[in-house]
């Protein structure tokens, strides 16, 4: 079964960070990537763009609005994605954990309908 790894962080703490702490927080992402590539259960994932480069689009009564900016304000922001095959919850779960953005964010796990056809 497919699952979807949701990436939620604080892009303001993010930001902070100095670019020696950067450089060591991606070379943790590629690690994981890398493992999770060799592992085969990576289906697919992208960090990306910070909220401020985000658009929401809402239809009411058959009109389209778009606003600049996420849905609502909130402490962490998903910040990125993975898309893994596991076997189980369990599986994905123990693959979450390894996201080094679950250390100071938290990592949303939904599985993916399959539909046929």
């Amino acid at each position: 079964m497919q699952y979807l790894l949701l990436i939620y962080t604080n892009e303001q703490q993010d930001a902070q960070r100095t670019p020696e702490a950067q450089e060591a927080n991606m070379g943790e992402y590629f690690a994981f990537t890398n493992e999770a590539r060799q592992a085969g259960v990576m289906v697919a994932g992208e960090a990306l763009h910070p909220t401020t480069a985000a658009t929401t689009v809402r239809v009411r009564h058959g009109q389209i609005s778009s606003t600049d900016g996420p849905f609502a304000e909130t402490k962490e922001q998903l910040g990125g994605y993975y898309l893994l095959n596991c076997e189980n919850l369990d599986e994905a779960i123990q693959w979450a954990a390894k996201i080094p953005g679950a250390r100071d964010g938290s990592i949303e796990i939904r599985p993916i309908w399959e539909f046929e056809g």
